[in-house]
């Protein structure tokens, strides 16, 4: 906003402001991006490289290895294209189905119900199950139709590992469960933009066959790298796939990765980025990262509790250690609560999206977090309820995340890497 030209104030419930307050910095508590360590925002600094210097594999090649540590697989593909989760999403789609192909998908939130949009735009032919918002994936409803599928006509079921704009994380396992015991073929394709390095995920282990993610979230750099991981079985099927694709081609892309080389000019940066930030994950310990995030998640449902409000999760096994979605009062209005906390106490909050836009407002809580910036992001979500005629106790949530952390103290949290 210009001043000098003479344009008016912003006013935030009654209060004139000229612009957002420019001191100190803005909390970031949103769900992606998340905030970047300083070690990994430094090392994106780099001047530019050939990309096709001989030795370029020497930094892109660790970082295939690096990723399938974090996807804990051994034998998967790793895929890093140039874009979001939703590049990821569309790699999945084109390189391993067809137009007609039938798939299993589910929507509970805006995330989960854009992939079923998307697999729609591509012609494939979805079984979808729309589930309430603030419940996940369906495993009932899954088992019900994959058994009625005698001649496996469905080549693929989707599952969203996170859904990020609820707060409800689903139990992928139980779905590998469910196709193992009715010897269903299916590939069992997994959205884990924001669980992946930040909640437990065991792509082996599970039988997970793709697995999306994206580097704005547990990876903590800034968006621009969709992260794909493929099992084998799904890389032997990618032969019978009739949809076009040329960006985001498996084939082109294996074959230039197999001396860390890439099809066309690759996120170089970002490259240096996810080294370090890989080294950063790696040197606290996957399993550390994975405890201080349920820790950290658990202190803000403390907090919410104390505020006498809900989460839009609706049982605690759904509940994300990775985003919390906060259902405000009826008369309540989440964007107004948005508007004042980025505006009068410089805090970024996460909106409700789609079918909850007004009713929750979102604490994201991964990445690069700790305790203290928790209770910030809960002292700040307080005044701006507050001011927006939310009727809690200031200090309260506070109070009782400060509770459990003093009452279960952090381990060592990092050793040399």
């Amino acid at each position: 906003m210009s001043i000098i030209h003479g344009n008016q104030p912003k006013v935030v419930k009654g209060i004139p402001v000229q612009t957002k307050n420019t001191s100190g910095y803005t909390g970031l508590f949103i769900p992606g991006p998340t905030n970047i360590p300083d070690c990994v925002r430094m090392a994106l600094n780099v001047s530019m490289q050939d990309m096709r210097a001989p030795d370029f594999g020497e930094l892109t090649l660790p970082l295939f290895a690096g990723v399938m540590r974090v996807m804990r697989t051994e034998t998967a593909e790793v895929f890093l294209f140039p874009g979001s989760g939703t590049a990821g999403w569309e790699s999945c789609i084109a390189n391993l189905f067809s137009a007609g192909d039938r798939v299993l998908m589910s929507s509970f939130g805006q995330f989960s119900m854009l992939w079923v949009d998307m697999a729609q735009r591509f012609g494939l032919e979805v079984e979808h199950c729309e589930v309430e918002w603030g419940l996940g994936v369906p495993h009932q409803h899954y088992r019900e139709i994959l058994q009625q599928d005698k001649h496996h006509r469905i080549k693929g079921v989707f599952a969203c590992h996170n859904e990020t704009a609820t707060g409800v994380v689903s139990d992928i396992r139980a779905i590998r469960e469910i196709l193992d015991d009715l010897g269903h073929p299916a590939l069992l394709c997994v959205d884990g933009v924001s669980s992946v390095g930040s909640l437990d995920f065991r792509m082996d282990e599970w039988g997970v066959d793709v697995i999306v993610s994206g580097s704005q979230k547990g990876f903590m750099l800034p968006t621009g790298l969709a992260i794909v991981g493929v099992s084998q079985r799904a890389m032997e099927r990618r032969t019978a796939a009739g949809l076009p694709r040329t960006f985001l081609s498996f084939d082109d892309m294996l074959k230039a990765n197999a001396t860390g080389h890439f099809p066309y000019t690759p996120a170089t940066s970002l490259f240096h980025g996810l080294r370090a930030s890989l080294e950063f994950i790696f040197s606290e310990g996957l399993e550390n990262v994975l405890a201080r995030h349920t820790r950290l998640a658990e202190a803000v449902r403390a907090g919410v509790q104390a505020w006498g409000l809900e989460l839009c999760a609706r049982e605690p096994e759904l509940y994300s250690d990775t985003v919390s979605a906060i259902v405000v009062p009826d008369h309540i209005d989440s964007a107004e609560i948005l508007k004042t906390a980025y505006y009068r106490y410089n805090l970024s909050l996460g909106a409700g999206l789609s079918k909850v836009a007004g009713k929750v407002f979102r604490i994201g809580h991964l990445g690069n977090l700790n305790e203290i910036m928790v209770i910030q992001a809960l002292g700040g979500a307080e005044m701006a309820m507050r001011d927006c005629g939310v009727d809690i106790e200031l200090g309260s949530g506070v109070a009782a995340a400060q509770s459990l952390f003093i009452g279960n103290p952090q381990q060592p949290v990092r050793k040399a890497a």
